[in-house]
């Protein structure tokens, strides 16, 4: 069975979609695993990383069963590493999973393609309501994505509490903290309260992946952040 990890995060612009995409990379050439991103956050930033132009405008037809996830998959540049792509058409993804009343579905799309690949990452939207929920019923671990600021902490206490309250504290959230600049006091304050997370730095480098429309390791593996995708990937890896 395929191992379900979520990027997500209440807020949005945290740096999420480039989380997710460096997580594929690391999976699918690192550890050599059986890889697909899914991409269910109708802005599509993951897709585009991976040079995907988002213009189909199907990918809502997946959780409308009109067609099969493993119909839609299509391959990326990189060995191992398959990409289901988003687009706008999600964008009431979770309205038309509340009325549909399937609390489920995302978990019984995902167990369709367990048997194809080792790790399923999801580029989740944020937001917390049914498709969260179905997220985390869903994932076995969550990448979230913290900016090194108090509101940010604030919104990560609140996941973690509609976890415990609704979910059993399942599944395990892992925190890393995105887009850090240690010129700033705040920041560096907020990483020594937390020494044990991983930090990924704020950089050109990072910012160039749009440009490339490659992961960090394709054209940047030396770079600090490369560094760090890498070491939040073995943190993954050594989660059960």
């Amino acid at each position: 069975m395929a191992k379900i990890i979520a990027v997500y995060s209440m807020k949005g612009g945290v740096g999420k979609s480039t989380v997710a995409v460096n997580l594929a990379w690391n999976a699918a050439g690192a550890s050599a695993r059986r890889t697909l991103l899914w991409d269910i956050d109708a802005q599509g930033a993951a897709s585009f990383l991976f040079g995907h132009d988002g213009s189909t405008g199907k990918a809502s037809r997946i959780f409308a069963r009109e067609v099969t996830p493993a119909s839609m998959i299509e391959k990326t540049a990189f060995a191992r590493l398959d990409l289901l792509a988003g687009d706008l058409s999600l964008r009431q993804l979770g309205e038309s999973l509340a009325e549909a009343d399937k609390p489920k579905r995302l978990r019984k799309l995902l167990q369709t393609l367990a048997a194809d690949y080792d790790r399923v990452i999801l580029d989740c939207p944020p937001g917390l309501g049914e498709l969260s929920d179905q997220l985390f019923r869903a994932a076995d671990l969550i990448v979230a994505p913290v900016l090194p600021t108090p509101l940010a902490l604030r919104a990560l206490d609140q996941v973690r509490d509609h976890l415990a309250r609704h979910h059993a504290g399942k599944p395990v959230l892992l925190p890393v903290f995105s887009m850090v600049d240690r010129r700033k006091t705040l920041h560096r304050e907020t990483l020594a309260a937390h020494p044990s997370w991983i930090a990924i730095p704020q950089a050109s480098v990072v910012e160039r992946m749009a440009v490339e429309r490659a992961p960090l390791g394709a054209f940047a593996p030396r770079s600090p952040a490369a560094r760090a995708f890498g070491e939040l990937w073995t943190r993954v890896e050594a989660n059960p």
